[in-house]
């Protein structure tokens, strides 16, 4: 991704990080921020109630909606709306109002790429009108019970049981929808337990989630099984799977990327975890570690957001 924070708006923590900058003088860890904050649903919820949806047309009739948690990719046709990902809840009115952009068919299909609330609050809303919820069968056992997300200092209770997959899948997965075949496959631990890529095979369009995150350092979620090295592997995957002529969309930044991107986000996490990993095994401590600047060749390109180069460092310390 490039340009200006502002345009990194997908995801809605950025109102959090851009309200702190000024009064701290540079980006605090997430957890700090939101510890200045009432609390981090609200945050997001706000952010996302007042974000106005911005839509990117693509071939084949498909289009991604931004501005609602993260970016979320949408398909019409005979068998209705397919979504990946559903937003944050408040914006519903603004979803439904973008995606009757593609016509009059109701949202019938959901696949939540994984069960973070940027990208599976909007389940809930989805659910009571009738659409059919798909997710990896460790998004619903994150969904049906309360979780610690220990870097964010947060604890997210149970989903209503209306917000749930009412299917779920494993390693592999295809859906025949809207005349496109629809492959589902599963990371392993990447950015959490439960990610999933979605790729809509007959107009070459990859939904790769938070796996990638355009011209940003992205977040680990340890408290729910994600691990540098399992992004790595991810980052490699992804690669593999994209063509020249792919359309690659991340979980967040701008949300029109390609295999080009894909391959510089791949070696920034390979390099990053080479630095750190070199200075842990010499005994650095992690302050020590992040004194070093391991990140310092990719700060400008990619540490000017919420994850900032400290925070990146120390969630790559914990897992190499």
């Amino acid at each position: 991704m490039r340009g200006s924070p502002l345009s990194r708006r997908g995801f809605c923590l950025c109102c959090v990080g851009a309200a702190t900058f000024t009064a701290t003088g540079g980006w605090l860890q997430p957890r700090h921020v939101f510890a200045k904050a009432q609390g981090i649903v609200d945050m997001i919820r706000e952010s996302a109630a007042e974000t106005p949806i911005t839509t990117y047309d693509l071939r084949g009739g498909l289009m991604i909606l931004e501005g609602s948690g993260g970016n979320i990719l949408a398909s019409s046709g005979s068998d209705g709306v397919v979504l990946i990902d559903a937003g944050i809840g408040v914006s519903s009115a603004k979803i439904k109002q973008a995606v009757s952009k593609l016509g009059s068919k109701p949202i019938r299909h959901v696949i939540n790429t994984h069960w973070h609330f940027d990208h599976a609050d909007g389940n809930e809303w989805l659910g009571r009108e009738g659409a059919a919820i798909h997710a990896h069968k460790n998004t619903l056992v994150h969904l049906k019970s309360a979780q610690r997300v220990e870097e964010w200092d947060f604890d997210f209770p149970p989903s209503p049981p209306v917000a749930l997959p009412s299917s779920t899948f494993g390693d592999h997965h295809v859906f025949d929808l809207n005349g496109d075949k629809i492959l589902v496959d599963y990371y392993g631990s990447a950015h959490t337990d439960s990610d999933v890529s979605v790729h809509f095979e007959k107009h070459d369009i990859l939904h790769v989630a938070d796996t990638y995150w355009n011209g940003i350092y992205p977040f680990i979620d340890y408290s729910t099984g994600g691990s540098i090295d399992g992004m790595i592997k991810a980052a490699q995957s992804n690669v593999n799977k994209a063509g020249a002529d792919t359309i690659v969309i991340p979980g967040h930044g701008h949300p029109v990327s390609n295999r080009k991107e894909l391959v510089a986000y791949r070696d920034m996490l390979v390099a990053i975890r080479s630095n750190v990993a070199e200075l842990k095994s010499k005994g650095l401590s992690l302050n020590e570690t992040v004194a070093k600047r391991p990140t310092r060749a990719f700060d400008e390109v990619w540490g000017k957001f919420v994850i900032g180069p400290e925070f990146f460092t120390k969630l790559v310390y914990e897992g190499v």
